[in-house]
């Protein structure tokens, strides 16, 4: 009895395997049958290589942009064979909208054309489609979105720049192609499974969850789960790209994929701001300003940035407060940054500070620089940034920088450079509190030996550092092509 069950068993799993090979089988050749008849004029000669890009938000003017990019434009300068392609979703823009605010917001210029692939369901990535187990939910989401760009484009040559591992064995395994990709951000990282089992509340963890035992360990378990597949998923790739120490840390303990795995650090515009003139400060200076860099998501904190600087501005008399100014520079991706900028606005009243806070949004790329020659703190307070591309451009423009103590700027940015401090670090509302007061209170010689020390610490994280490190990875996946 207990045989005829074995062996029923395995002849249904045998069938299960059989299906699924079939099914995979008949997608590959779907796939390739597609790839005969699309967008010919990419592949008129026939040495091109075309390389498609996989970045949904490619018009969101942040640090993954910047990327994006960069890499495009170190592709085409070195490979006049290669046709870059990138999926967005982006369909309010087009391709010539695209790159001209890449230009006026990161100083890029492509030497080539670049083709779009515009993808109709980007809601599928995003988490307000997915309010409970959002982390399963954008991973499939991105596999669907992913097959949609799949249909309309197959590369020679797939890269992932947004974090989306999920795709990675599709465009491998169905679509035929050479994989790399650059990794921001682990979708789910060590410190994201103890804050669960520590039972921690955040704004990945709501209050009801962290507060029952019960359901703070079915989501361990199902993060454990998804872990795991996450690094089945993403050790699929071919050259896995990695933009820090903390994010090297994650992705080896949950990929398993050392020998293909490498640190390129993202590229900064370290020598536009290197060519503002580091000025002396006037000593009988009276006005400051505080000048914070990030694009309005959830876990860039600004909600601490508004309470550090309102309890740094305690500690002061009316006459005072008007000396200091915080001033908010970012862009917004969607609607939910957009609310997100009007929920801040009414933090800013609540707490009196109307008379203290400016908001500036989407700025041009010289109003950044201006800003930040102008201003004598820069701001940073996300948990764990992955990197922090804003914080080294902070450092560059010889602002002195005030950055989250923990992920990238404590590990690559923010160190000591032959023994002299860059910049500071801070944890919660009282240490920044605390810093901005022992920062205000140097003498400006003393702020001029952190700026130019910093200035000098941040040369390694230029656009050149980078094309270097993303052409050695990339050049045995596309020699092969």
């Amino acid at each position: 009895m207990l045989a005829s069950i074995i062996t029923a068993a395995l002849q249904g799993a045998a069938a299960i395997l059989l299906l699924v090979v079939g099914v995979l089988l008949t997608l590959r050749l779907y796939i390739r049958h597609k790839k005969k008849n699309q967008l010919p004029h990419l592949r008129q000669d026939p040495g091109s290589v075309v390389v498609g890009f996989f970045h949904p938000y490619c018009n969101a003017g942040g640090g993954g942009e910047r990327v994006l990019w960069c890499a495009i434009k170190a592709l085409q300068k070195k490979y006049p064979a290669v046709q870059c392609v990138v999926y967005t979703g982006d369909q309010d823009a087009t391709g010539e909208e695209i790159l001209q605010k890449a230009w006026q917001r990161f100083n890029i210029k492509v030497s080539r054309p670049v083709e779009f692939v515009y993808l109709t369901r980007r809601d599928w990535v995003e988490a307000k489609t997915w309010p409970y187990f959002t982390l399963l939910g954008q991973s499939m989401g991105s596999v669907f979105l992913g097959w949609e760009a799949l249909c309309k484009l197959v590369p020679d040559v797939y890269i992932d720049t947004m974090g989306y591992a999920f795709t990675i064995p599709l465009f491998k395994y169905i679509g035929g192609c050479q994989t790399g990709c650059y990794v921001h951000y682990p979708t789910i990282s060590n410190d994201m499974l103890e804050r669960v089992a520590q039972r921690t509340e955040s704004y990945n963890n709501r209050r009801v969850i962290s507060k029952n035992p019960v359901l703070s360990f079915f989501k361990l378990v199902y993060y454990h789960m998804f872990a795991f597949a996450y690094g089945v998923a993403g050790k699929r790739s071919d050259v896995i790209m990695v933009n820090s120490s903390w994010t090297l840390g994650h992705i080896l303990h949950l990929w398993r994929a050392a020998s293909k795995t490498s640190i390129v650090y993202p590229p900064c515009d370290v020598e536009e701001f290197l060519k503002l003139p580091l000025k002396e400060e006037d000593s009988q200076r009276t006005t400051h300003t505080i000048v914070s860099i990030a694009q309005f998501r959830p876990e860039k904190d600004h909600d601490l940035q508004l309470r550090s600087f309102h309890e740094f501005l305690k500690k002061k008399s009316n006459q005072e407060i008007s000396q200091y100014k915080l001033i908010l520079i970012g862009s917004c991706r969607n609607a939910g940054d957009v609310a997100r900028v009007e929920e801040l606005r009414v933090t800013v009243k609540d707490l009196g500070l109307e008379d203290s806070v400016e908001f500036l949004l989407n700025v041009s790329f010289e109003e950044l620089k201006k800003q930040l020659h102008h201003a004598t703190i820069g701001l940073h307070t996300m948990w764990n940034e992955h990197f922090g591309i804003g914080v080294v451009e902070i450092m560059a423009a010889g602002t002195i920088v005030l950055a989250h103590n923990s992920g990238g700027p404590k590990m690559d940015i923010v160190v000591d450079r032959k023994g002299t401090k860059t910049g500071f670090l801070a944890s919660d509302i009282t240490s920044y509190a605390d810093a901005m007061e022992t920062i205000f209170n140097l003498t400006p010689q003393e702020r001029m030996e952190i700026r130019m020390n910093a200035r000098e610490s941040v040369k390694k994280f230029s656009e050149e550092e980078f094309s270097q490190g993303f052409l050695s990875c990339v050049s045995c996946i596309l020699e092969e092509k």
